[in-house]
């Protein structure tokens, strides 16, 4: 059996939530396959970059709908946000992420804070989606600044 893209298993989620009457759900679901959709005809196709980014701008509408004293609106922005987690691959452990980084620092040959660009370029490519950018770069920073 083949396995499905993540826009055709969001597909396929989508058709058993309509038939289930789950109506936020295939809310969430159909925005999800937009993003998709939208990124693989500007030719995209890094489908969990995609997912990544729709699910940071709706933890970002969360924060702005509780600052904004909206909270029922930041939890449906929540919720949306855990649907699209659904569909990520499973984050790295600590233990993982310093191992790969600390792979990546010895394949780029960085040595010091100021060759960090070299360093999260060979990460990034070792990370593959796995780890959110940010903590990637904090632990490449911390490697290079302790000399690992």
């Amino acid at each position: 059996m083949a396995t499905l893209g993540i826009l055709e298993q969001v597909q396929a989620d989508t058709r058993e939530a309509m038939k289930a009457g789950e109506r936020d759900r295939v809310a969430a679901l159909r925005l999800i396959t937009d993003a998709l959709q939208k990124d693989a005809k500007a030719g995209g196709g890094d489908e969990v970059a995609v997912l990544r980014r729709e699910r940071k701008r709706r933890l970002e509408a969360a924060e702005a709908y509780v600052d904004g004293g909206s909270p029922e609106r930041a939890a449906g922005e929540r919720a949306e946000a855990a649907e699209i987690e659904r569909y990520l691959p499973a984050e790295l452990s600590d233990d993982e992420l310093r191992e790969l980084v600390d792979a990546a620092i010895t394949e780029s040959g960085a040595a010091e804070p100021g060759e960090m660009g070299k360093a999260m370029g060979a990460a990034m490519g070792r990370v593959a989606g796995r780890a959110d950018g940010k903590r990637v770069s904090a632990m490449v920073r911390d490697r290079l600044a302790s000399g690992r």
